[in-house]
C-alpha cells in the first residue's frame, strides 16, 4: 500500500522507470520491506543489520536511501551521486525524476483510506474463519485503532504503534471482554501469522 512518486510512480511491473531504468520494481519492494522491519526492531543490532541490507542492496545500483520524517514518513531512494559526505548537494540534482519516494505512514488520499480499511477487513475476517470469534474481534480492534489513527494496514504497524495499541487503546477504548483480554497477545500473533508476516517486538508501556 505504498504511495510512490517520482521514479516511482511509473505503471510497468518489471521495474521502474528513472533517468535511465536505475532501480528494478524488485530492489525498491526489497528496499521499502527492509525499512519497514528497521523501523518496527527494536534490538539496535537488528536495525542496524536491516540498514546494512539495504544499504548493499541499493549500493549495487550506485543509490542510497534516508528516511524523511516531516509529516508522514517518506523512504527517499536516490543516486549516490547526488551525496558528498552523506549529505545532499542539491547543485548535483540533475533530474529530480530519478528519485523514488514511498510513503512509510499515513494514506494519500480517502480512496487510499478506504483501501487501506477494507484489506484490514480481509485480514480480520480471515483470522475470524480460521480462529474463531475472540481472536476476531481483537483483530477488529487492532484494524479499528490502525484504520482509523494511522490509515494505514495492519501489517505496516511499527512497533510503537502496536504497543499504543495493545497499552492504551484495547484497554481504554475496544471495551475487550474477560476472554479478549486473555488472548490479546494471543491474537496478534494470530494476525500477523495469518498476514505471513513478522510480529513488530513491541514492549507494553
Amino acid at each position: 500500500m505504498s504511495d510512490r512518486t517520482g521514479a516511482g510512480a511509473a505503471e510497468d511491473d518489471e521495474s521502474v522507470e528513472t533517468g535511465a531504468d536505475e532501480l528494478p520494481a524488485d530492489v525498491i519492494d526489497e528496499a521499502e520491506r527492509l525499512t519497514r522491519l528497521k523501523r518496527q526492531a527494536i534490538d539496535p543490532d537488528e536495525r542496524a543489520a536491516y540498514d546494512e541490507r539495504r544499504e548493499r542492496l541499493l549500493a549495487d545500483h550506485d543509490f542510497t536511501a534516508r528516511v524523511r520524517d516531516e509529516g508522514d514518513a517518506t523512504l527517499v531512494l536516490h543516486p549516490e551521486e547526488w551525496h558528498e559526505n552523506g549529505v545532499v548537494r542539491t547543485d548535483r540534482i540533475n533530474d529530480l525524476s530519478r528519485a523514488v519516494e514511498i510513503r512509510l505512514e499515513g494514506a494519500a488520499d480517502p480512496d487510499d483510506w478506504d483501501a487501506v480499511d477494507e484489506a484490514n477487513r480481509r485480514l480480520v475476517d480471515e483470522v475470524r474463519g480460521t480462529h474463531g470469534d475472540v481472536h476476531g474481534d481483537n483483530a477488529a480492534a487492532l484494524a479499528d485503532f490502525l484504520s482509523n489513527h494511522y490509515a494505514k494496514p495492519i501489517e505496516a504497524a511499527t512497533a510503537d504503534e502496536l504497543a499504543e495499541f495493545r497499552s492504551e487503546y484495547f484497554v481504554r477504548n475496544a471495551w475487550p471482554s474477560e476472554k479478549q483480554r486473555a488472548a490479546i497477545d494471543d491474537s496478534i500473533r494470530l494476525v500477523y501469522e495469518t498476514a505471513g508476516e513478522p510480529v513488530p517486538e513491541f514492549r507494553i508501556q
